[in-house]
């Protein structure tokens, strides 16, 4: 006499991959990235900056101004002039002390008011002003 076996769905046992590990691995990745990230402020206006042979990278955070070439001082988006960056710069290294002034001189502007945003910002404390020039 023989003998078959019936299998059914039943018995039949299904896989599955568990995602957990792999969303929680994907979630930690994510808040390193954002965490060692360094944000940069735009000073929010296009300059035309020269070329420099000796040109170096700054590899944190720093002020951003902008100097046009009608003349006029930038940060963040807003016109602040040059009577305004005297108390940004005084107010911002009130939180870190060693944050460096990086002037984007329009190579149009006049060197007097390059000159004249650079005292500024020493009046205002800051004890590194980097001009910013084209790669």
């Amino acid at each position: 006499m023989r003998r078959f076996r019936h299998f059914s769905d039943a018995n039949t046992q299904t896989t599955e991959v568990n995602m957990s590990p792999l969303i929680d691995i994907v979630f930690i990745l994510l808040i390193f990235f954002v965490v060692t990230t360094v944000f940069i402020d735009d000073p929010g206006v296009e300059v035309k900056m020269p070329k420099a042979a000796s040109a170096q990278e700054i590899e944190k955070n720093a002020i951003l101004l902008a100097v046009t070439k009608q003349g006029e001082v930038f940060y963040g988006g807003r016109n602040i002039g040059v009577e305004g960056v005297h108390s940004l710069v005084s107010s911002m290294l009130s939180e870190d002390e060693s944050l460096p002034v990086v002037i984007q001189g329009d190579s149009e502007a006049s060197h007097g008011m390059i000159m004249r945003v650079t005292d500024a910002a020493q009046i205002g404390g800051a004890k590194s002003i980097y001009s910013a020039t084209a790669k």
